[in-house]
């Protein structure tokens, strides 16, 4: 059987690691070569793209997209690992907090920040994971780090629990948003859902679940590789141009306008994702 090249939009189940859902994938499809573009972790919900075959080589491009996500925050409590499948730590009394006053403080986490990663964390510390450090009962030595984020709505406000909406960049945790929204407004914070709305081109609204893709099958509700960048236009090329490509050597084509496309050989075959400098046609990401 041809292997599978190309996209899910799945949408994960709570409970289920992205590791887990790879792995059904891998069954459904009967092929080895599956990856996801973006951990949630085991409680979150949401958008989880799924790339099979040569299309593997996007899954750096995706996980670079903006992402979107709506996250309930508990105000008055700490927990080990930032969020409800911690153990509570500790506890702080709740200010009296106008929706405003939240609203304002917000403000202050938009743009670009510093943010310390959550201390059970996939973050590597010494050559170790931070979670492997926390669970030896050790102190991950976690430095603050810029991440970017874009805006904060507040959807929600009834404190203890506040519902966010929270667009941002690749690396950001919400946990540890939740947790320093927490300090910001004078108490403690955690948080107790996320559910991941968007990554990049992919919405929770045509995300499929995993009982409809068993039911349907893998290649019924594939998407073509273009699609996790499918605002880039295409340009068709020759086969001895896409050999050209394949080998590292630049395309000449006049009239190219800048910016990324998408490569197509004859018969439809997808060659890379180029980028186009205006005359000259190279491989960014080949396919």
């Amino acid at each position: 059987m041809a292997e599978l090249v190309g996209i899910l939009n799945l949408d994960k189940p709570a409970a289920w690691t992205s590791h887990d859902v790879v792995a059904r994938v891998r069954r459904l499809a009967g092929q080895r070569r599956v990856g996801h573009a973006g951990t949630l972790d085991p409680a979150a919900t949401g958008v989880l793209p799924v790339l099979l075959g040569r299309a593997t080589r996007l899954v750096e491009l995706i996980q670079a997209g903006r992402k979107t996500y709506q996250a309930t925050v508990c105000l008055g409590a700490a927990t080990t690992t930032d969020d409800a499948e911690g153990e509570t730590i500790a506890t702080a009394p709740v200010p009296t907090l106008s929706c405003e006053q939240v609203a304002g403080v917000l403000r202050r986490f938009e743009g670009t920040i510093l943010q310390t990663p959550p201390r059970y964390s996939a973050i590597k510390v010494g050559g170790q994971r931070a979670y492997a450090v926390a669970r030896r009962g050790d102190e991950p030595a976690l430095q603050p780090r810029p991440v970017t984020i874009d805006a904060l709505h507040l959807l929600a406000c009834d404190p203890p629990t506040l519902c966010l909406e929270v667009h941002c960049g690749s690396g950001t945790y919400v946990r540890a948003l939740a947790r320093d929204l927490g300090a910001a407004l004078g108490t403690l914070g955690h948080l107790t859902a996320l559910v991941r709305t968007r990554v990049g081109p992919f919405g929770l609204e045509d995300a499929i679940r995993l009982d409809t893709l068993a039911e349907r099958g893998v290649a019924a509700v594939l998407l073509a590789a273009d699609q996790a960048l499918p605002t880039a236009p295409r340009v068709d090329v020759t086969d001895a141009e896409a050999a050209q490509l394949a080998n590292g050597r630049g395309v000449a084509l006049d009239g190219l306008a800048a910016g990324d496309v998408w490569v197509y050989a004859p018969a439809g075959r997808l060659v890379c994702l180029g980028a186009a400098d205006g005359t000259l046609l190279r491989s960014r990401v080949l396919l």
